[in-house]
């Protein structure tokens, strides 16, 4: 185990290589449908004609909203469900978008790529009858946290983002890979080397100011030990308002969605941000 994450770190460090932020598991894995649930499969085709694949997750009765779900960066979705689909038993349709390369996805992962999957997702969300383009949240965990934010500064869609949810997301990739490098003897001495070839220009923090005034949520266990929790008070500091921080307390990663306090208070969350006056 030590000697794959060694060489895992390694080559991130001496190609510097965005790409090894992604990690997809090709192998579909299970459907929502064994889970009882009902779902639709949906196919977008990206900028560049690659055909991306996700779930849309109907809300039972009817919808307050719709949740676009950017997962992390390992495996595909279908390990992610437990983490959204109880948001369909309080009202919301949920999109799980698989980034190219994943799953069932085409392609290979780029974040340039990534990020017009991303944009074609959205599109599609926008095109369908049965979603209200003026209730529409993204949320983002991890990798997709950091998505997300860089997406929604940028996008033509913004004013179509009613709120933004970010969770355990990383604030610049050039800084989550000089703490990892630091973290591992082998590659200690390595940690100059992401100063120089890893690329910044899609990193949400220096663009993290251009969400407002989108309402921006930002959530991150405590006891993170994959992306600690000062990337989210750095991104929180960055950002102007509206904007909240919640802080879960002996939390780890993308851990809160698993505790029923911070599932209602999401609900909570989304539901006045839905409620609320159009923009």
């Amino acid at each position: 185990m030590l000697r794959r994450v060694a060489i895992v770190l390694l080559w991130l460090s001496l190609t510097g290589c965005t790409q090894t932020f992604f990690q997809p598991l090709r192998e579909p894995g299970h459907t929502p449908g064994p889970l009882g649930l009902v779902y639709e499969d949906m196919w977008v085709q990206s900028a560049d004609g690659v055909l991306i694949h996700g779930w849309f997750l109907p809300a039972k009765g009817r919808a307050s909203g719709t949740v676009m779900f950017l997962h992390g960066n390992a495996k595909n979705i279908n390990i992610y469900l437990e983490n959204v689909l109880w948001l369909t038993d309080n009202g919301f349709n949920v999109f799980m978008l698989e980034y190219r390369g994943y799953g069932n996805s085409h392609g290979e992962p780029t974040l340039p790529g990534v990020l017009a999957d991303i944009d074609a997702g959205f599109t599609a969300l926008l095109r369908r009858q049965d979603v209200d383009r003026q209730r529409i949240a993204i949320y983002g965990q991890s990798l997709g946290g950091a998505l997300a934010i860089y997406y929604v500064a940028h996008s033509a869609y913004r004013p179509y983002v009613r709120a933004l949810v970010v969770e355990s997301a990383f604030s610049s990739y050039r800084a989550i890979t000089t703490e990892k490098l630091a973290s591992f003897w082998l590659t200690w001495p390595l940690q100059w080397m992401s100063q120089l070839t890893v690329d910044e220009e899609y990193s949400p923090l220096p663009v993290v100011e251009k969400i407002a005034p989108i309402p921006l949520l930002i959530i991150h266990g405590d006891q993170d030990p994959i992306v600690p929790v000062h990337h989210s008070r750095q991104l929180y500091e960055a950002a102007q308002e509206p904007k909240e921080l919640w802080i879960v307390p002996d939390g780890v990663h993308d851990d809160a969605m698993h505790r029923p306090r911070f599932r209602k208070c999401l609900v909570d969350y989304l539901t006045a941000h839905f409620s609320s006056s159009i923009r």
